[in-house]
């Protein structure tokens, strides 16, 4: 069907939501994207941009064959808790290098391809309720507007408010996981820089550089029940952070050493949503399949959503066109899903099953990667 001047709204100025806007207005659309918060900003924290990914981003023409801004990554190094001991690396994917981004900065990238492509970007705008009428849907804003618009996508995360319209209430499970991020300065200049994992019983941590190196973004995640806040933006305590991970040596206790400020939340796991839309409202992102961050492809999941939503639209009709996003996307994300689930218990093996698996990567972990293939050598595009 031709979406041209058609009114779409699109709910959440992350990574999926700007990317929908963005691959929706270059087929004709009017789009306009509704942000809760007073600004489009992103407290510091990384992210990883696969192949996948990447792919997106340049038929998006958000970047080009070299990705600006991103930091390049040349693979994964594993290593023991105890004193960092080297136990494999694993090679960057075959289909193609991973970039590492500061989150502000692709975000950025992406709000200002919008803008120029004239999406219309609503920030203060905090939906409180949606109805949808036999001829279009109707947003109401908690600053009193009202928007009528023929299809609204919902991107707004993992606790969106509009999953619960097409899926009812749903009941979470907490995973007795609980992340800490960061960022420190850094001051390295490695030629082919890497990923680090440093793996121990009920803990791991992960670090990257971002920014030219210029920062090194980290990642922790243990095993525990007595936190169980999920906001993204929860403040944590630096000295708590080192307490916590006191017995991690090697690089990894260098690095945490630097850390000044911190941040925290508890993972919890969604299940992916069992209806992803309903002919003129369409879930994207962490929304339709929230997922856990072991295989660093939450943005790559919602650039793919993206951009197989906005071909959806060859369908003659817009309730066939949302039925055939929803069917191009459950499977794939299910099994992504289902990929980094896997990988939680994997990382924080105890005894001798630690041990075990510990061997296996030394002996097999170059190879052991290419198990991953069928993710980074998707292709939305095609």
């Amino acid at each position: 069907m031709d979406i041209a001047g058609l009114k779409f709204a699109v709910v959440g100025a992350g990574v999926g939501g700007l990317a929908a806007a963005l691959a929706l207005r270059k087929r004709g659309a009017n789009v306009v994207v509704l942000e809760q918060a007073p600004a489009i900003a992103e407290i510091g924290a990384g992210l990883q941009v696969s192949e996948n990914g990447i792919k997106v981003l340049r038929a998006l023409d958000v970047v080009s064959d070299i990705p600006k801004l991103g930091q390049r990554s040349y693979g994964t190094v594993v290593r023991d808790y105890r004193n960092g001991r080297f136990i494999s690396r694993i090679p960057s994917p075959a289909a193609g290098p991973t970039y590492y981004y500061h989150r502000a900065d692709l975000i950025d990238l992406l709000q200002r391809a919008a803008l120029d492509g004239h999406v219309e970007i609503k920030l203060n705008s905090c939906v409180k309720a949606v109805e949808d009428t036999s001829e279009q849907v109707e947003v109401r804003l908690e600053n009193g507007q009202t928007l009528g618009v023929n299809c609204l996508i919902a991107a707004d995360g993992g606790r969106s408010v509009i999953r619960p319209m097409l899926n009812g209430e749903e009941i979470l499970g907490f995973t007795n996981q609980v992340a800490w991020r960061a960022t420190i300065p850094w001051d390295r200049q490695l030629k082919a820089p890497k990923a680090h994992l440093t793996i121990g019983p009920g803990r791991h941590v992960v670090t990257y550089p971002l920014r030219d190196q210029s920062l090194l973004n980290i990642v922790a995640i243990e095993e525990r029940s007595d936190w169980q806040e999920e906001g993204w933006r929860l403040q944590g305590d630096a000295n708590e952070l080192r307490d916590r991970f006191s017995d991690f040596g090697g690089k990894v206790r260098e690095v945490l050493q630097d850390v000044q400020q911190t941040y925290l939340w508890a993972l919890f796991l969604r299940p992916v949503a069992r209806k992803w839309q309903n002919g003129r409202i369409a879930l994207l992102g962490d929304a339709a399949h929230p997922t856990l961050p072991f295989m660093a492809q939450g943005a790559c999941l919602a650039l793919e959503d993206a951009l197989v939503l906005a071909r959806s639209f060859d369908h003659a009709t817009l309730e066939e066109s949302l039925s055939a996003y929803e069917r191009a996307r459950f499977a794939r994300a299910r099994h992504v899903v289902d990929a980094a689930a896997a990988n939680a218990r994997n990382f924080h093996l105890r005894g001798p099953m630690r041990l075990a698996a510990q061997m296996v990567l030394t002996a097999m972990g170059p190879r052991l990667g290419r198990r991953y293939d069928w993710i980074y050598a998707f292709d939305a595009t095609a």
